[in-house]
């Protein structure tokens, strides 16, 4: 897992700035346009870093569609909730060097509809390689013994250097509603 990680990382770091502009384009255009995003109220979407897909464009279209927007906050170094964001919101980084909201209200993960999950790598299954921390996959574990997909719908976002051909998931791992990248 952790040579996958590495893998994927380096391809992702390895695109040029132009190139992850035009993707993140192109990937949030498709986030947008997913029926799950037209039909959700109440989004959850990260804040990226430099190399990851860029969501701004996502951020602000749920904005201007009134939809409710909330970005994860890291609490110690195993919780994860989510504070609502709005244009006026100060940001801060964590511990991590990762922004998040300073103040907001909070939501249960369970109450989302939707969540622009980050990705660092992904397989055509579905499964999906975070950053090793585990804090999506311990926030959304009420997912792992669905026998339906209620909420909310984890979608991940990547580039397709990031795709690779097989993931072994741990016991632990919750497995992405869908991904979406900017294949052709």
């Amino acid at each position: 897992m952790k040579e996958l990680r590495r893998k994927a990382l380096r391809a992702r770091r390895e695109m040029s700035r132009e190139a992850r502009a035009k993707s993140s384009l192109i990937i949030c255009r498709r986030v947008l346009a997913c029926r799950e995003f037209i039909a959700c109220k109440t989004v959850a979407c990260y804040l990226p870093m430099d190399d990851e897909v860029d969501t701004l464009q996502i951020i602000e279209r749920a904005w201007r569609a009134n939809k409710r927007i909330f970005a994860p906050v890291l609490i110690g170094r195993r919780e994860m909730l989510f504070r609502e964001i709005r244009p006026e919101t100060t940001l801060r980084r964590n511990s991590f060097g990762l922004w998040e909201p300073e103040t907001g209200e909070t939501i249960q993960a369970r109450n989302l509809d939707l969540v622009i999950t980050p990705t660092v790598a992904f397989d055509e299954n579905n499964n999906r390689i975070g950053m090793g921390g585990g804090y999506y996959d311990r926030c959304f574990s009420h997912l792992r013994y669905r026998k339906h997909w209620l909420r909310p719908k984890l979608i991940g976002v990547a580039f397709a250097c990031q795709n690779i051909e097989k993931i072994s998931p741990n016991v632990w791992d919750i497995r992405l509603y869908g991904v979406i990248s900017d294949t052709p």
